[in-house]
């Protein structure tokens, strides 16, 4: 009781601290080219305060849309509300979705794309202001889903990728003259804080459940032929590790073996694409395992609250329903790790 006393009370200071902060002016670096595989030009997006301040807190963003639509822009709402109002310098990613290239690209080249991102960013971000040592990550539904893959994954890196039997991957960008072995001895996708929003961590499940068919609505939206994540002749029931080896649910390491950073996950009362049921029973399994994780249920949200503008079929806007949990739980959370 005394530790949540004591966290609420530093939560709130924090909020206070932010809530009299000036706001700052922003410059956005756009369609950053950060790598090109398989003839993908792979970009992020970089927004930088305005100010005296060196090294500022560095914020990692991973759009949603199912791994089968949309790219960073979703996120400029967010990207520029964490620049403006919080200070940090962010970095808004673009990765593989699965029907680029042909529809080849396989969920682990997505995975393999994200953590490759984030190299690039703690490689680079200093060129913008950032602290390379000061770094969270975010990401909403599908993106979500990114995020807690480098959380629960980051570590299992294979020069092979998904080629060899350990199933590992290899980054799409790595440090010049570093493997993807050492790149994990070193733990160098290791972030101080996430930020998880309405995220997915059971592509077992979801791949059992249709997510391959074409009832995926989502294939429809991307005017994708629905198919296998991971290519021809791999299913769930054929190759189940294959699943498991993308899907956070199956991979939380043992606090005494591994201590993640702490995580802030929330979620929309009635989303019915990430339900609060699901996602608490993924906090349970942190807890469980003795990390560091909370959740907020938001009376009233739906999916996808956190993107751009407003989504009309879902009833969600990012000024009505974003901006609250920013001000509230999101800044306070990032202030009090970075």
């Amino acid at each position: 009781m005394k530790y949540a006393i004591s966290l609420l009370m530093a939560w709130s200071l924090a909020y206070s601290t932010l809530a009299t902060a000036d706001t700052y002016k922003v410059k956005k670096y756009d369609d950053i080219q950060w790598a090109e595989v398989a003839g993908k030009s792979l970009k992020l997006d970089i927004y930088t305060p305005e100010t005296d301040q060196k090294a500022l807190p560095v914020v990692v963003i991973y759009h949603g849309g199912g791994w089968l639509i949309n790219d960073e822009s979703v996120m400029d709402a967010m990207s520029q509300y964490l620049a403006e109002h919080g200070g940090y310098v962010v970095a808004n990613m673009n990765y593989r979705l699965l029907p680029d290239n042909g529809n080849t690209t396989t969920m682990n080249e997505i995975v393999e794309d994200v953590f490759g991102g984030l190299l690039w960013v703690k490689a680079h971000i200093a060129d913008y202001g950032g602290d390379p040592n000061r770094v969270a990550i975010t990401g909403d539904s599908a993106g979500g889903h990114l995020t807690s893959m480098i959380l629960t994954a980051g570590r299992k890196l294979e020069s092979d990728g998904f080629a060899g039997d350990s199933l590992g991957f290899n980054p799409t960008w790595l440090p010049e003259g570093k493997s993807a072995e050492q790149v994990a001895a070193e733990d160098g996708l290791k972030v101080q804080a996430a930020v998880v929003s309405y995220g997915a961590f059971d592509l077992y499940a979801a791949a059992k459940g249709g997510f391959e068919s074409p009832q995926n609505i989502f294939w429809q939206f991307a005017n994708a032929e629905a198919r296998g994540i991971f290519g021809e002749g791999i299913n769930p029931d054929s190759a189940p590790d294959y699943y498991r080896a993308v899907s956070p649910a199956y991979n939380i390491p043992q606090a005494s073996e591994y201590q993640l950073p702490p995580q802030f996950h929330h979620v929309g009362s009635v989303d019915t694409t990430t339900p609060p049921q699901a996602v608490k029973a993924y906090v349970d399994k942190l807890e469980a395992a003795g990390q560091s994780a909370s959740l907020k249920i938001y009376e009233g949200n739906n999916h996808a609250y956190m993107d751009t503008g407003c989504i009309e079929a879902l009833g969600s806007c990012f000024d009505t329903h974003a901006v609250p949990v920013l001000q509230q739980d999101i800044l306070p959370f990032l202030q009090q790790h970075l």
